[in-house]
């Protein structure tokens, strides 16, 4: 990769870290604005808080999830393909029985009945 594209790389990732703080921030600003103006209304408090959690907690995730994404797709890019995965080592091969001997043991005959 150039020095160009490094420059690129690094300024997408400050923007986009500063564009998904922004955005926590106002969804905090809202949320603590409609807190204080419901002057004690527990319900729709517990609402107002539950829904800017959530807001807050998808918007970090995602913005998360795609840059790991992004890396990884990269990476896999720089590195000339998907990595090939080994075959898996055989299983175990089951010692043999000894000559002579039976593997499972005969079941028991039943006793004649009168």
């Amino acid at each position: 990769m150039s020095g160009t594209e490094i420059e690129l790389e690094k300024d997408k990732a400050k923007f986009g870290l500063v564009a998904v703080m922004a955005s926590n921030v106002a969804i905090v600003a809202v949320a603590v604005v409609g807190v204080w103006r419901l002057k004690g209304d527990t319900s729709v408090i517990v609402g107002i808080l539950t829904a800017a959690f959530t807001a807050v907690s998808s918007m970090t995730t995602a913005y998360l999830g795609i840059k790991a994404v992004s890396n990884t797709a990269r990476s896999m890019t720089l590195a000339g393909g998907p990595v090939q995965q080994q075959p898996p080592a055989p299983a175990p091969s089951v010692p043999a029985a000894p000559a002579g001997t039976d593997a499972v043991p005969a079941p028991a005959t039943p006793a004649p009945t009168s």
